[in-house]
Order: structure tokens, then C-alpha cells, then sequence
């Protein structure tokens, strides 16, 4: 299935004194001490603390990914939320 044909977040991604990413996505990948998860279009109201890892996000023309040493995501109606670094 065409990446276009799914619906998607709406994602702020940000930490102090910089914005990573901000706008529509299809997909976001990190990680939490249960282990490495993915957050898409649909999923349940979620909030997680996250440990050191790489977050992906794909939007429909790039991945992109930056290392984080802590954070916290939320997901709400497709609205994610990720603070990273603080």
C-alpha cells in the first residue's frame, strides 16, 4: 500500500532549544525499557518515557532520524507529542 493512501500524525518533535521535526508523519520508531516500538495513524492514546535511542519519523518524502539520551511521548487522536533531551 502507497504511503499516500494512509492517513497520518500530526507530530511535534522538539527539545529546549531545538525542533526536530514538526508536521505530518506516517510512522515514529523509538525506544522504551520494554523495548523498541512504533507509533502509527490510529494507535491508542500512549505515553511513554524513552531511553537512549535513535528516533525515526517517516513522512511521505524522508526518514527522519536523530539521537536522543531521554524523553517522553505522548499520543493522543493522532497528535504526537515528543520531548526529547531536557
Amino acid at each position: 500500500m502507497a504511503k499516500e493512501a494512509l492517513s497520518s500524525l500530526n507530530v511535534i518533535a522538539r527539545a529546549p532549544f531545538h525542533v526536530y521535526y514538526e508536521g505530518p508523519a506516517f510512522s515514529i520508531t523509538a525506544k522504551n525499557k520494554v523495548g523498541e516500538f512504533d507509533i502509527l495513524p490510529g494507535h491508542a492514546d500512549f505515553f511513554s518515557m524513552l531511553i537512549p535511542c535513535t528516533v525515526t519519523i517517516s513522512t511521505d518524502t524522508d526518514d527522519i532520524s536523530f539521537e536522543i539520551y531521554s524523553g517522553m511521548l505522548t499520543v493522543k487522536s493522532d497528535e504526537v507529542m515528543l520531548f526529547v533531551n531536557m
